[in-house]
C-alpha cells in the first residue's frame, strides 16, 4: 500500500496568498506614487503609462489591469488623498466630531484642521483634474464631474448632520450651508491663498474656520 504524502491522517495544506496579497498591495502603492510624482512633473497629457510602470518596477499589464487608465489612476490617488495624514480616514474623524461636538465654534476650529490636513494632498490633485479636463481630456472632464458631485454629497452630508443637531444659525437651509462647506474646502480657494498667495496651510486652516464661523453660526 501506498503511503499519502502528506501522511495517512494530514489534510493537503492550503495555499497561504496573503504573501501575494501583500506584494500586490505594495505595488499598487508603488504605482500611485510614481504616477503622482510624474503626473505633476512632466504632466499629464506628456506622462504614459508605461513611463509609470517603469518607473514603479512593473509591468503597464499590472498597471491597465488595477487601474484601467489614466484617468483611473488619477481617480485612486484622489481617494487615496481623502484619507488625509492621520491614521484614521478624515471622513470618519470629521463624521465622529460631528457627532460629539457640543460647542459650535469648536468644531468649525476642527474643520479648518481637517481642511488644512486634506488641502495640501488633495487640492493639487484636484487642480490637476481641473486642467487637464480643461485641455479637451474627455476622461478627465468626467472625473472632474464625478469628483466634484461627490464632494458636493460629502458637504451636504455634513451640513445635514450639524443642522440637525442644532449647531448651526436658526433659519440657515441645507443647501446654503453646503455650498459654504463646498467654497471653503475648494481647490481653487486652496490655489488662491496657499499656492499663489503663499499661505501656509495653517494659515489656510484658520481662515476656513473663521469663514464657515461667520457664515454658519
Amino acid at each position: 500500500m501506498r503511503t499519502a504524502v502528506n501522511g495517512p491522517d494530514k489534510a493537503p495544506r492550503a495555499y497561504d496568498a496573503s504573501g501575494r496579497r501583500a506584494r500586490a498591495a505594495e505595488s499598487r502603492r508603488a504605482v500611485l506614487a510614481c504616477a503622482r510624482s510624474l503626473f505633476f512633473a512632466p504632466g499629464f497629457a506628456a506622462t504614459t503609462v508605461a513611463e509609470i510602470a517603469r518607473a514603479a518596477g512593473v509591468s503597464a499589464e499590472f498597471v491597465y489591469k488595477n487601474f484601467g487608465s489614466k484617468a483611473g489612476l488619477v481617480r485612486a490617488i484622489w481617494d487615496q488623498s481623502l484619507l488625509g495624514s492621520g491614521g484614521v480616514p478624515a471622513e470618519q474623524r470629521s463624521d465622529a466630531a460631528q457627532a460629539e461636538a457640543t460647542d459650535p465654534g469648536a468644531l468649525m476650529e476642527q474643520f479648518g484642521r481637517f481642511v488644512a490636513e486634506i488641502s495640501p494632498i488633495g487640492s493639487p490633485v484636484a487642480l490637476l483634474i481641473r486642467d487637464a479636463a480643461a485641455s479637451g481630456d474627455a476622461d478627465m472632464a468626467a472625473l472632474q464631474q464625478e469628483v466634484d458631485a461627490a464632494r458636493y454629497e460629502r458637504m451636504l452630508h455634513n451640513a445635514r448632520r450639524v443642522i440637525a443637531r442644532g449647531l448651526l444659525r436658526p433659519g440657515l437651509s441645507e443647501a446654503e450651508a453646503a455650498d459654504v462647506f463646498f467654497m471653503t474646502t475648494s481647490a481653487e480657494l486652496y490655489e488662491t491663498l496657499v499656492l499663489k498667495r503663499g499661505w501656509t496651510p495653517e494659515h489656510f486652516g484658520r481662515f476656513v474656520a473663521a469663514t464657515l464661523k461667520a457664515n454658519l453660526l
